[in-house]
C-alpha cells in the first residue's frame, strides 16, 4: 500500500450533541420526569418537570471527546427517564433507550433528526413500551458538515398516538429502527482457546514456584464480551483454556449496537490485561431481506492478534491487544458462536431453560439465574455436553496439513537507523515459524497418523506449546521447517538505506502448519468481492514477515492468508499466490504514526505460497525461471522432496533504466518560508540516484534524465518484460544544516524494452504520466514522470560511465510534450490582511507571477495600509506550454515586501493549478453561448438576442398578474371566511420569516389559511451565501497566501494557521494568436484584454448594515450547560459589542439586532460576526464566529449588496428597501452589459423602441431571471436570510453553533437608504385563560366506606399551564360523590405571555435562588386537567388527567354521554380548534389513566368552558378566581350526602338507609302489612264465621 502510515488508533476531535425536545407515554401517574442522557462514563441531566407525564423540555447537550474512532464509535449513548429524581433519592428508573456512536454516524449527515426513540427497561421485559422520547442526536467528527433542518419553529408537533394507531410507516422514518419493539436473547457460546502467549517473564515464573509452588504455564484467561459486560469463569495456568460456557443478554431487537467486543483477558492478581480482541459486526452476521436470517456465526474459530508475543512488564503495543490499531503478531484463536432467538413477551416460559437449534445448552435467562450462575455473574456454564471438549472434531473441520513456501529474492531500502548489525527475516503462520514460543505438529494430527490415517473421535489440542525456539522433527522422520534466513550483514546504497546483498543467491523458508480444512471460505472469497465482509468467519491466520536485526524485531509486514492459498481452480486462488510482489514493512503499533511511519524500513520483492502439503508439487511454479534449488540435507530416507532453502539463479539479464523526472507540482511546504528546496531519489532494486536541487519551489521543473546503467535482473526475458519490479520515487526537501526532510514517496513501473524488439510507437517513447505522492496518509503533490527499461546485451557499452558527475542530461525531445505559445493575462486587483514578516510591518509589497520560467510583476503597492490596491490593474506575459493541457504546470504567485537597501522580504506564496484558472469570465460566458473558437471568443453577443430574451422573460408577469386575478375573483366569491383574511396592520418582518421557512410547510398545509398563503416569502438559504454562489468568485478571485512549513495530521495542524493573507485577482490563459473578433468589438479596451468591464478598484466609503436574527445549537459555556450569549460586530477597526442585552441561559437565542457600520473597501473589508458568553466574573469567553468577505460580494456579479425582494411594495411590513428602484437597477444592468433598453411599452411588453413610463413590476419580473440571459446574465441574490456556522479557533474544524443573518451593503455616494427594518424580537402578547369547572360524570370511585362499605370519592379538579406547574389551582371538593358525578362551579384564572407566530408561551423565571437574572422559557401553550380524590390522612389519590394544547383539540362532547375515551385515542382523526381563533368553548372532555396493563381507561368525565381574553379585555372585565368577586359564580347544587359524618351524621345516615335499602324497606312495609292483614284475617274469621252459623 502506497499509504505507509496505519490510519486507525490516533485520536481524533469529536463532538456529539443531543436535543432532548419531549416525551410522551410515560408509563406512570402524576410522574415528576427528568431524562438522563449517558455517554460512557459522563452524564447530563435535563430540569425535572412536575406533574406530567408528556412532558417537553427542549434542552440541548454537548458532549466532547478526544479519542481514536474505535473507541468512540463503540461508546454507548443511553437516554433514561427517571422519576422523582431529587438530591436526596436517585429517582426510579421508568424505561431506557441506548445505541451506540458509531450507528449515528453512519446515518446520512451522521445524524438522527427528530426520532421517536421507544422507551424499555431490560430487566422486565414483559412490561412492554415505558413511554417514548422525541431527540436528535448528532455525531461530529473534524471536517463534517451537518446540514441541520432549520429549527426556528418548533410547532410540527408530532401525534405520536395517531402514528401508532396508524402503524409505522417506514418511508416517514418517525421511529428509531426498533419500533416494532421485539425482545431477543443473544447467545455467545465460548468454547476454548488455542495459542495463547506468555503473559510473565521467566523471572516472575521462579518467584512463583519459590512461594506458590506453581510451575506451569503462565497464563490465567478468561472471556469478556463487552457488549453484555459479562464474562466467562477464570482458568488457570492453561494455555488450551477449555471453557464451554456460554454468556446470555436480553435486547431489543433488530439492535441498534451494532458491535459485540468478544475480549481474550489474563486474570491478574494486581491488573488484568487483554490477550487479544476480536469485533463481531452483527449486520455482517445478518441479513435482514425477504429471504434474511437473524444473526448467526459459527462455531468458528476467530484470530486474534496484536502486540509480539515476547513478553514484557510494560507492554509499548498493549493498544494493539485492545483492538485499536493493527495487530502486529498473531496472539491467539478462539472458538465461539453467536446465536439470536426471537422472545415471545406473551409467554410465561421466557426465563425457564429451552433449546436453541438443536445443541442442549442450558439457557437461563437474566432475571432468574440458579445460585451458582448469579454469585459468580460471569455468565453460564452449559451442560448436556456429549464429551469433554463440548465440541466434535467435524464441527470445526477437519485437520488438514499445509505448506507455506516463501523465497526472499530481493531486500532494499533498508533504513539505516537499524544499524549495519546482520539482518534476517522471519515469516510466521499463527505460533508455527515463531522463535519465540513456536509449536510443532498437533497432538492430534500425530495420533490420527500413527491410527493409519484414520479420524479421531475426539479433537485434543490443535497447538501444543514449545519454549524451544526451533521446531522440533516428528517422529516419522517429517521434515524440519525453516522460518527465517540466514543473517547477512547489510551493504549501503545511499546515504538513507542499506540493501542486502542476495544477487543471485535467493533465500528461502518453508512451514508446515496443520489448521482446520475451511478453505472453502477462503476461496470463496477470492472468487467474488467482499464476500469475506459477509462471510467473517476466520479460519488461517494472516502471514506475518518480520524483520530481525541483532535478534530483535524492528519492522514487520502482515499479508492475509487468502492473498496467497492456493487451489487447483484459478478463480479460487489468492490473488498474490505463486507471484513475486513488492512487500514494504513498517514499524509496529504507534511507533508507525506521524514522520516516523513515512519511512520505508524495507523493501522487499518476495514470493509466497500457501496450500496443502498434498498440493506442493507445484509451489515453485509462479517463480522466476532460471534457477536451481540448494536443499539441505535429507534428515530421513523417507522423506520425498525437501523444499529448497535457497534458489540460485544462473540466468540474469543487464538492463539499462532511465528515468524522465520532468517536474512535480503542489508538493509538501516543508520549509518556514512555506516553500521546499525539492529534489528527487529515484531506487530501482539496488540502484538509486537523485535529481538536482531546485531551490524555493512547490512546483519544480527537473527536466532531468536519470540513466541507471548494468542493473542486473534474474530470471528469464520474458516474465521481465511483462511484470518488471516496481520503483520507487522519494521527494526530500535539501536543508542546509542537518539530514534532508522527507515530502512524499509515489511507486510506477517502467516499461520495458528486451533487445529484439524495436523502438518505436505505440510503447515507445513512453508518454509522461502523473504519479500521486503520499505523505503518510495525506497526499504530498503529483510527479510527472516516464520510466523505461531496456535491455542491453552483453558485455556493457564500452568506456567508463560516470552518470552521477556527468553533465545533468534533458529530457529527451520524444518524451518532452509539444510546446506552443500562450499568452496569461493576469488581473491584480489588491492584497488582504497581509501579516508580519519577522516582526516587522508588510509596508510596500509587490504580486510576482511565474509560470515555466517566466512570468510578470505587479506594481508596487507604496503604502499598504493606505491603499492596498494595485494602480495598475492588468499585465500579460507570454510563455511555451505543452499544448495537452493536462501537464502545464502550476502557476506560482508570491508575495514580496520591498524594504530598504534593495532588499525583498517573501510574504508568502500560493501555486495555482491549471484546472483554477485556465478560464477567465469571459470565456466561460463565451463558451456558455457557443462563440468559443481556440481558446478565443468574442465577448459580447448581439443586443437583439439579449432583448429578445427580455421580451420573453416579462411575458411572464402577464401570465402572473391574470393567475392572481383569477384568484382573487375566486376569493370575492365568500369561499374563505372573512374571519382568515389578514390585517396587514399586523404583518412584520417575523411574519415572513416564519412563512419562508421550510419546517412550517406543515403548518400551511394543514390550516391552509391565508394567514400563511398571502405572506410573501423570502429565501432561507441552510448554508453560507457563498457555498450558494460559488464564493462570489464570478471575476474576482480570493488566493490564500502561505508561509510557514506545512501542518500533518497528527500535529493538528491547519493551513488556516499558515495563511498570512490573500491576493485578490484573477488569470486568463489563451493560445495565441489571438482571434481578431475581440479586437473588433464595439468598446474593446486592449489595456484590460480579457477582464473588460472590471470596475475601478479605488478606494469607496460603504455603510455596512448587519442584521442577526438569531443563533441555533451554540456550544455550552457554563457549568449548568447553558451559556449567556450577546453579539459582537467587528469590520476594520470598528467594533460593536452588544453585551448589555446579553440573553441569560440560553442556546438558541433570538436576537433580532440590527447594526450600522461605515467602512472604506478595501481597506475594511472583513466582517467578523463573533457570539460571545457574558460572565459576570472573569472574561467573557468566546464560542464562536463568522468571518465574512464584503469586497467580493460588493463587486459580484450577482449583486450581493442589498437582496431583490418577490415584490415591490412602498410600504408596509414588505417595504423595498434597496434605495434604488427595480426600474433602475434594471436600467444599470443593461447600461453596465451594453444592451440598449429596457423600453417598456403598453400591455406589459418590452419593446426596443422609444423609451415608455417604466413599471417597477415588470422590471422586478425581469431582474428576477435575469440569469436567462444570454452572457451578461447571472442570478441576483434574492431577499434572504444566510445561515452561516461558528467556529472556534480551540477546536479548529467542529462547528460551535449556527447563527441566522444577512448584510445589506449602500455605496455612500449614492442616495441614502431608509431606515433599518425593524426585526427585533417579537413580544409576547399577554393573555388570560380563564376556565370554568362546571360538573363532572363516571368518575372513578376510589374509597370504600367504613360503615357501610359504599364506593365513593371525594372528588376535585385541578388544573394549570404547561410550563407554570407552580401556578396550580384546585376546586374545592365534592365530598363522598357515590356516582361519579361532582358539581363545582369553579373558575380558574391563568395569565400569561403567548407568541402567536411560534405557537409558544413565554415564561421567565429564575431557575434558582442562586440565579443572577431570569432565564426565559418557550413552551407549548397546553391545558392539563387532572381529577383527584381527596383523603384526609394520606396522599391524595390521582384518578385520572387530560392535556389540551390550546392550538389544536378536540372540540368538547355536548352531553356527558357523548363524551367517551375516542376523543384522546382518535383525536388525530376529530375536528380539532384552536382556543386563539374560537376565543370561547364549552363541553365535556374525557379523563384518562393508564390500568394496570398500560393501556388507557375512561376515568371521568369533566364539563368545562375556556375563555380567552387579551389583557386589556380582561382589564375591562375582571372575574374573581373560584365563586369570589367579582363576576361570582354560583353555588353548585350538590345533594345532602356530600356534607361530612361529623357534621350531620342523623342525615347522612337516612340518607345512606334510604338511599340504599330503600327497595328493600318498602317490600319489607308491603309484607308486613300484608301479614297484618292476613293476622287480622285470621283472628275476625272465627267469630265472623260463627255470627254467620248462628245467624246473628
Amino acid at each position: 500500500d502506497i499509504k505507509m502510515e496505519p490510519s486507525s488508533g490516533r485520536p481524533v476531535d469529536y463532538q456529539i450533541s443531543i436535543t432532548v425536545v419531549e416525551a410522551r407515554q410515560l408509563v406512570g401517574l402524576n410522574m415528576d420526569p427528568v431524562v438522563c442522557v449517558e455517554i460512557g462514563e459522563d452524564k447530563k441531566y435535563t430540569s425535572m418537570k412536575e406533574s406530567t407525564n408528556c412532558p417537553y423540555y427542549n434542552e440541548y447537550f454537548v458532549f466532547d471527546f478526544h479519542v481514536p474512532p474505535d473507541v468512540m464509535f463503540d461508546k454507548i449513548l443511553k437516554l433514561s427517564v427517571i422519576h422523582s429524581k431529587n438530591l436526596l433519592r436517585s429517582g426510579t428508573l421508568v424505561g431506557t433507550f441506548k445505541l451506540d456512536v458509531g450507528t449515528v454516524y453512519s446515518q446520512p449527515e451522521h445524524q438522527f433528526y427528530h426520532k421517536w426513540a421507544m422507551l424499555s427497561d431490560p430487566d422486565d421485559i414483559t412490561a412492554g413500551c415505558k413511554g417514548y422520547i422525541k431527540c436528535d442526536i448528532a455525531v461530529v467528527g473534524k471536517g463534517d458538515n451537518i446540514k441541520t433542518p432549520h429549527k426556528a419553529n418548533e410547532t410540527d408537533e408530532d401525534d405520536i398516538e395517531g402514528m401508532l394507531s396508524r402503524g409505522f410507516d417506514e418511508t416517514k422514518s418517525d421511529f428509531f429502527f426498533n419500533l416494532f419493539f421485539l425482545w431477543a436473547r443473544f447467545y455467545v457460546k465460548i468454547y476454548r482457546a488455542e495459542g495463547l502467549p506468555k503473559m510473565n517473564t521467566s523471572i516472575m515464573a521462579n518467584v512463583k514456584k519459590a512461594f506458590i509452588g506453581e510451575n506451569r504455564d503462565l497464563v490465567d484467561p478468561y472471556v469478556q464480551v463487552v457488549f453484555a459486560g459479562q464474562r466467562t469463569s477464570v482458568q488457570k495456568s492453561s494455555y488450551e483454556p477449555i471453557w464451554n460456557e456460554q454468556v446470555v443478554f436480553t435486547e431489543m431487537f433488530p439492535p441498534l449496537c451494532k458491535r459485540i467486543k468478544v475480549q481474550i483477558r489474563d486474570s491478574d492478581k494486581v491488573n488484568d490485561v487483554a490477550i487479544g480482541t476480536h469485533f463481531i459486526d452483527l449486520r455482517k452476521i445478518a441479513n435482514d431481506g425477504d429471504k434474511g436470517f437473524l444473526p448467526t456465526m459459527g462455531p468458528a474459530w476467530v484470530n486474534m492478534y496484536g502486540s509480539t508475543r515476547h513478553y514484557t512488564l510494560i507492554d509499548e503495543h498493549q493498544d494493539l491487544n485492545e483492538g485499536l490499531g493493527e495487530g502486529v503478531s498473531f496472539r491467539a484463536r478462539l472458538l465461539i458462536s453467536v446465536a439470536v432467538e426471537i422472545l415471545d413477551t406473551t409467554s410465561t416460559e421466557i426465563v425457564s431453560s429451552t433449546e436453541v437449534k438443536g445443541d442442549r445448552w442450558q439457557l437461563v435467562g437474566r432475571r432468574r439465574r440458579p445460585p451458582s450462575a448469579a454469585r459468580t455473574g460471569r455468565g453460564t456454564i452449559f451442560g448436556g455436553i456429549r464429551d469433554s471438549s463440548g465440541m466434535t472434531l467435524s464441527a470445526t473441520g477437519k485437520i488438514e496439513e499445509f505448506f507455506l513456501f516463501g523465497s526472499f529474492l530481493e531486500a532494499t531500502m533498508i533504513d539505516r537507523k537499524i544499524g549495519d548489525k546482520p539482518i534476517s527475516f522471519e515469516v510466521t503462520i499463527g505460533n508455527y515459524g515463531n522463535q519465540i514460543d513456536g509449536v510443532s505438529k498437533p497432538t492430534a494430527a500425530k495420533k490420527k497418523k500413527k491410527e493409519g490415517g484414520g479420524e479421531s473421535d475426539e479433537e485434543e489440542s490443535e497447538l501444543i506449546q514449545q519454549n524451544s525456539s526451533e521446531d522440533e522433527a516428528d517422529d516419522d522422520g517429517d521434515l524440519v521447517s525453516v522460518s527465517s534466513t540466514p543473517p547477512m550483514k547489510p551493504v549501503i546504497t545511499d546515504r538513507n538505506y542499506f540493501h542486502l546483498p542476495y544477487f543471485e543467491k535467493k533465500p528461502c523458508i518453508y512451514i508446515k502448519s496443520w489448521w482446520q480444512d475451511q478453505r472453502r471460505r477462503l476461496y470463496n472469497s477470492n472468487i467474488m468481492d467482499k464476500i469475506a465482509d459477509k462471510m467473517p468467519q476466520h479460519s488461517i491466520p494472516d502471514v506475518f514477515v518480520w524483520m530481525m536485526s541483532n535478534n530483535k524485531r524492528v519492522a514487520y509486514a502482515r499479508i492475509p492468508s487468502k492473498d496467497i492459498l492456493y487451489s487447483i481452480v484459478d478463480e479460487e486462488t489468492g490473488k498474490d499466490c505463486g507471484k513475486v510482489k513488492a512487500v514494504f514493512l513498517r514499524l509496529p503499533g504507534k511507533k508507525g504514526f506521524g514522520p516516523a511511519g513515512w519511512t520505508v524500513q524495507a523493501k522487499m520483492e518476495i514470493y509466497l505460497w500457501l496450500g496443502l502439503n498434498k498440493q506442493r508439487k507445484d509451489f515453485l511454479s509462479g517463480l522466476p525461471n532460471g534457477f536451481e534449488e540448494n536443499k539441505a540435507p535429507r534428515t530421513s530416507p523417507c522423506l520425498q522432496s525437501v523444499p529448497p532453502v535457497s534458489l540460485v539463479y544462473n540466468m540474469k539479464q543487464v538492463f539499462q533504466l532511465r528515468a524522465h523526472m520532468y517536474q512535480a507540482r503542489s508538493l509538501f511546504a516543508a520549509d518556514s518560508s512555506g516553500l521546499s528546496d525539492p529534489f528527487a531519489r529515484v531506487f530501482f532494486s539496488t540502484h538509486s540516484q537523485v535529481t538536482e536541487v531546485l531551490s524555493e519551489t512547490l512546483c519544480p521543473t527537473w527536466d532531468q534524465l536519470l540513466v541507471f546503467e548494468d542493473v542486473e535482473l534474474f530470471g528469464e526475458a520474458g516474465e521481465l518484460r511483462d511484470d518488471p519490479p516496481i520503483i520507487v520515487v522519494e521527494v526530500y526537501d535539501q536543508d542546509t544544516v542537518g539530514k534532508a526532510e522527507f515530502i512524499g514517496r509515489t511507486f510506477a513501473k517502467p516499461i520495458t524494452k528486451m533487445c529484439d524488439e524495436h523502438y518505436g510507437p505505440p510503447r515507445f517513447p513512453p508518454q509522461l504520466e502523473y504519479y500521486q505522492i503520499y505523505r503518510g496518509n495525506s497526499t504530498a503533490g503529483d510527479l510527472l514522470a516516464a520510466f523505461e527499461l531496456l535491455q542491453v546485451k552483453l558485455p556493457p557499452i564500452d568506456g567508463p560511465t560516470d552518470s552521477e558527475r556527468g553533465p545533468i542530461l534533458p529530457v529527451p525531445m520524444g518524451i518532452r510534450p509539444i510546446l506552443s505559445r500562450y499568452r496569461i493575462e493576469v488581473l491584480f486587483w489588491g492584497l488582504r490582511d497581509l501579516r508580519r514578516v519577522n516582526l516587522a510591518l508588510v509596508d510596500r509589497p509587490r504580486v510576482d507571477i511565474e509560470c515555466a520560467g517566466r512570468g510578470v510583476q505587479s506594481a508596487l503597492i507604496q503604502n499598504y495600509k493606505k491603499n492596498p490596491n494595485f494602480s495598475t490593474l492588468v499585465k500579460w506575459f507570454e510563455v511555451d506550454l505543452p499544448e495537452n493541457e493536462l501537464l502545464h504546470p502550476p502557476l506560482n504567485v508570491r508575495v514580496v515586501d520591498c524594504r530598504a537597501f534593495g532588499r525583498y522580504t517573501l510574504v508568502g506564496s500560493h501555486a495555482v493549478t491549471i484546472l483554477v484558472w485556465n478560464c477567465s469570465p469571459t470565456f466561460e460566458r463565451a463558451s456558455q453561448c457557443g462563440q468559443t473558437s481556440m481558446h478565443t471568443c468574442n465577448i459580447y453577443l448581439l443586443c437583439q438576442l439579449a432583448c429578445s430574451l427580455i421580451r420573453r422573460s416579462l411575458l411572464y408577469p402577464q401570465n402572473e398578474e391574470k393567475e392572481e386575478k383569477k384568484k382573487k375573483k375566486k376569493k370575492k366569491k365568500g369561499e374563505v371566511e372573512e374571519d382568515d383574511e389578514t390585517d396587514e396592520s399586523m404583518l412584520d418582518w417575523w411574519s415572513k420569516y416564519f412563512a419562508s421557512i421550510e419546517t412550517l410547510m406543515e403548518v400551511r398545509n394543514r390550516f391552509c389559511s391565508i394567514l400563511f398563503c398571502s405572506i410573501l416569502f423570502f429565501s432561507v438559504y441552510n448554508k453560507e451565501l457563498e457555498a450558494e454562489y460559488d464564493n462570489f468568485e464570478d471575476w474576482l478571485h480570493t488566493f490564500n497566501l502561505y508561509r510557514g512549513k506545512a501542518g500533518d495530521d497528527d500535529e493538528a495542524a491547519l493551513d488556516d494557521d499558515r495563511i498570512v493573507g490573500r491576493f485578490k485577482g484573477s488569470m486568463c490563459m489563451y493560445k495565441l494568436p489571438l482571434s481578431e473578433e475581440i479586437t473588433r468589438e464595439v468598446g474593446f479596451d486592449p489595456n484590460m484584454g480579457m477582464f473588460q468591464s472590471i470596475p475601478h478598484n479605488d478606494p469607496i466609503n460603504v455603510l455596512v448594515r448587519v442584521f442577526v436574527v438569531r443563533a441555533t445549537d451554540l456550544h455550552p459555556a457554563d457549568v449548568n450547560g447553558k451559556a449567556d450569549p450577546y453579539v459582537v460586530i467587528k469590520l476594520g477597526k470598528s467594533e460593536l459589542k452588544d453585551k448589555e442585552n446579553y440573553i441569560s441561559k440560553q442556546l438558541n437565542p433570538v436576537f433580532g439586532k440590527a447594526f450600522d457600520m461605515e467602512a472604506t473597501f478595501p481597506m475594511e473589508s472583513m466582517l467578523t460576526v463573533s457570539v460571545y458568553d457574558w460572565d459576570l466574573v472573569g472574561t467573557d469567553d468566546l464560542i464562536g464566529e463568522t468571518k465574512i468577505d464584503l469586497e467580493n460580494r460588493f463587486y459580484s456579479k450577482h449583486r450581493a449588496t442589498c437582496g431583490i425582494a418577490n415584490s415591490y411594495s412602498v410600504h408596509g411590513y414588505n417595504v423595498w428597501r434597496d434605495p434604488m428602484k427595480p426600474s433602475q437597477i434594471l436600467a444599470k444592468l443593461c447600461k453596465e452589459g451594453k444592451l440598449d433598453g429596457p423600453h417598456y411599452g403598453p400591455g406589459g411588453r418590452v419593446k426596443v423602441a422609444n423609451r415608455k413610463q417604466t413599471d417597477e413590476h415588470l422590471a422586478l419580473t425581469v431582474l428576477k431571471h435575469w440569469e436567462e440571459i444570454p452572457r451578461v446574465g447571472c442570478k441576483l441574490i434574492p431577499e434572504h436570510v444566510e445561515t452561516r456556522p461558528l467556529l472556534n479557533p480551540d477546536h479548529p474544524g467542529i462547528e460551535q453553533g449556527r447563527i441566522e443573518m444577512w448584510v445589506d451593503m449602500f455605496p455612500m455616494d449614492m442616495p441614502a437608504p431608509g431606515p433599518a427594518i425593524d426585526i427585533s424580537p417579537r413580544k409576547p402578547k399577554k393573555y388570560e385563560l380563564r376556565v370554568i369547572i362546571w360538573n363532572t360524570d363516571e368518575v372513578i370511585l376510589e374509597d370504600d366506606d367504613y360503615f357501610t362499605g359504599e364506593k365513593s370519592s371525594d372528588i376535585f379538579v385541578r388544573g394549570w399551564l404547561k410550563g407554570q406547574q407552580e401556578d396550580k389551582q384546585d376546586t374545592d371538593v365534592h365530598y363522598h360523590s357515590l356516582t361519579g358525578e361532582g358539581n363545582f362551579n369553579w373558575r380558574f384564572v391563568y395569565p400569561f405571555d403567548y407568541l402567536m407566530a411560534e405557537e409558544k408561551i413565554v415564561i421567565s423565571k429564575k431557575e434558582s435562588m442562586f440565579s443572577w437574572d431570569e432565564t426565559e422559557y418557550k413552551i407549548p401553550a397546553r391545558l392539563t386537567l387532572q381529577v383527584w380524590d381527596a383523603d384526609h390522612f394520606s396522599a391524595d389519590d390521582f384518578l385520572g388527567a387530560i392535556e389540551l394544547d390550546l392550538n389544536r383539540f378536540p372540540r368538547g362532547a355536548k352531553t356527558a354521554k357523548q363524551c367517551s375515551i375516542n376523543m384522546v385515542q382518535n383525536q388525530a382523526e376529530l375536528p380539532c380548534i384552536s382556543i386563539f381563533k374560537q376565543k370561547r368553548v364549552k363541553g365535556w372532555w374525557p379523563f384518562v389513566a393508564r390500568d394496570e396493563n398500560d393501556e388507557m381507561e375512561l376515568t371521568g368525565k369533566v364539563e368545562a368552558e375556556l375563555h380567552l381574553m387579551s389583557a386589556e379585555e380582561a382589564e375591562k372585565s375582571p372575574v374573581g378566581l373560584g365563586r369570589n368577586e367579582p363576576d361570582p359564580l354560583e353555588k353548585p347544587n350538590r345533594p345532602d350526602t356530600s356534607l361530612m359524618w361529623f357534621v350531620n351524621p342523623l342525615k347522612s345516615i337516612r340518607y345512606f338507609i334510604w338511599h340504599n335499602y330503600r327497595w328493600l324497606i318498602l317490600k319489607a312495609l308491603g309484607l308486613l302489612l300484608l301479614l297484618l292483614l292476613l293476622g287480622l284475617f285470621l283472628y275476625s274469621f272465627p267469630g265472623y264465621l260463627v255470627k254467620k252459623m248462628l245467624g246473628a
